[in-house]
């Protein structure tokens, strides 16, 4: 069910990197953003008040490996902000689930930086 909403379509390794991810994502708990690249998981942030927080926190860990990794958050991103700090770190493609209002100003922003994102249709999130 998991649907390209981007104009830039993920490439097979930023595919199966966006699957770990999203399999990484599901196991860590509330506002979880997780950022892998060359299939490890090397950047996590979670349980704060709010996404963009969490994918600050995901790319300070990874550090220099965010340039060319992928990422995936629990639950939709509400507001491009969370996924424009990816961007910026040089995350190449994101997996999410979507649902938000602001979908397509997400992925308006996604496309504006050159990213795949991928809407996974199903949320992970938990408390």
């Amino acid at each position: 069910t998991m649907t390209v909403a981007s104009r830039r379509q993920p490439d097979d390794a930023e595919w199966r990197d966006l699957l770990i991810a999203w399999r990484v994502c599901r196991h860590v708990k509330s506002n979880a953003v997780v950022v892998v690249r060359d299939g490890m998981a090397v950047g996590v942030g979670a349980g704060q008040m709010s996404r963009v927080e969490s994918a600050e926190l995901a790319v300070a860990r990874a550090g220099d490996r965010s340039a060319g990794a992928v990422s995936a958050s629990d639950a939709f991103f509400p507001m491009p902000d969370g996924l424009e700090t990816l961007g910026n770190a040089g995350v190449r493609s994101v997996i999410h689930p979507g649902g938000s209002k602001n979908d397509s100003k997400v992925t308006e922003a996604a496309d504006a930086l050159g990213m795949a994102v991928v809407l996974a249709g199903e949320r992970h999130f938990r408390h």
